[in-house]
C-alpha cells in the first residue's frame, strides 16, 4: 500500500464486525469505505501535488479544521443549553459530564459571540439576560 492510501485507510477506518446494524449491512458498510478511501486517497493525491505539500500535513491540515469546527459546535450547544433552554437551564455538571469540560469550563466555554451566533441561527433572543450585560444596565 503506498503511503496516501494508508493515509486513507487511517481517516476512513472499517467498521468492526458487530458493529453494523442491520448485520446484513456489514458488507455494504464495507463497500462504502473503501470508496471513501478511494475518493479520499485521490483527493490528497491531487491536492499534494497541486499545493506541492505533504498528503500527512494536508490530513492533519484538515482534521484540525474539522476539530475547530467540532469546538465551535460545542460552544453553541452550551449555549443553548444555559442561555437559550427556557426557565430551568441544563446543569453545569450534565453539560460538563457530556462535552468533556469541568462545570467552571462549561459556563467560561461560550461567550456572547457563541449566544448572538445561537440567537442568529434559531431565529430568537435567549430566554434569559446574560448576567454581565444585566451589571452593565444598572
Amino acid at each position: 500500500m503506498n503511503p496516501v492510501d494508508e493515509l486513507a485507510a487511517l481517516r476512513h477506518p472499517m467498521p468492526e464486525p458487530d458493529t453494523v446494524t442491520p448485520e446484513d449491512c456489514y458488507a455494504d458498510a464495507c463497500e462504502q469505505v473503501e470508496e471513501q478511501r478511494k475518493n479520499d486517497a485521490l483527493g490528497l493525491e491531487a491536492a499534494s501535488q497541486e499545493l506541492r505539500t505533504d498528503p500527512l500535513l494536508l490530513a492533519l491540515d484538515d482534521l484540525k479544521t474539522q476539530k475547530e469546527a467540532v469546538d465551535t459546535r460545542i460552544r453553541q450547544l452550551l449555549a443553548w443549553g444555559r442561555e437559550f433552554h427556557g426557565s430551568r437551564p441544563y446543569g453545569l455538571e450534565e453539560l460538563a459530564r457530556r462535552a468533556g469540560y469541568s462545570p467552571s469550563g462549561v459556563r467560561t466555554a461560550y461567550g456572547e459571540t457563541e449566544i448572538r451566533q445561537v440567537a442568529t441561527q434559531i431565529g430568537r433572543e435567549p430566554d434569559r439576560p446574560r448576567r454581565d450585560a444585566a451589571r452593565g444596565s444598572r
